[in-house]
């Protein structure tokens, strides 16, 4: 019953870091339930191997541990740094599979938008999620985990009870709805030169 509690917990990951650093072990427990997945998801869509992205997702959360005592809140959001060490760990791991050694493999390319480019994404997103809560459930919860998690159409329907060709029902009216909600705002969030 606790760790449903916890895993809803409304404290910011900086604050239950904060806490953790200075000794609160079920702070430890709300952070791991609500952060692992999203290091594991990383690391499982770079690697492609679920084994090694628990190892890196692991790996991902010792660091964060460690580096909780030292945590410099405001500086950078708990998850932008645990995203980035998965994403290290996860490439270092690839490097390793081709042979490269790591100091001569080439850096990753900085990919990050600036300050506008975020902005502009911060509105799509929020576009996204109103849109999305406006969908019927099924079709929302079919349309986040086949195009925001990647899930394949028959690992939906296992986690959904239905059959495939429901999850492929699902999905399209989920995605006919949202392009209904969203047709109106193209140029407004910056899709005009598309």
């Amino acid at each position: 019953m606790a760790m449903a509690f916890d895993a809803e917990d409304d404290r910011s990951d900086e604050a239950l870091l904060a806490l953790y650093g200075r000794g609160d072990a079920g702070a430890a427990r709300v952070l791991t339930l609500r952060l692992t997945p999203l290091a594991f998801r990383v690391a499982a869509r770079m690697l492609g191997d679920k084994a090694e992205a628990e190892d890196v997702a692991q790996e991902a959360m010792l660091r964060l541990w460690r580096q909780a005592p030292n945590w410099q809140g405001g500086q950078a959001r708990v998850t932008t740094w645990l995203y980035r060490v998965a994403v290290n760990l996860a490439t270092d791991r690839l490097r390793k599979r081709r042979g490269l050694p790591l100091d001569e493999a080439p850096e990753p390319v900085e990919t990050a938008p600036g300050a506008v480019g975020r902005m502009i994404e911060a509105e799509r997103a929020a576009a996204l999620d109103a849109a999305l809560m406006a969908l019927p459930e099924r079709q929302r919860e079919a349309v986040i985990l086949r195009h925001l998690e990647g899930l394949s159409n028959p690992e939906i329907a296992e986690i959904m009870g239905v059959g495939v060709e429901a999850v492929e029902s699902l999905t399209a009216r989920g995605k006919r709805g949202l392009t209904a909600a969203l047709a109106g705002r193209r140029a407004e969030l910056g899709y005009d030169d598309d």
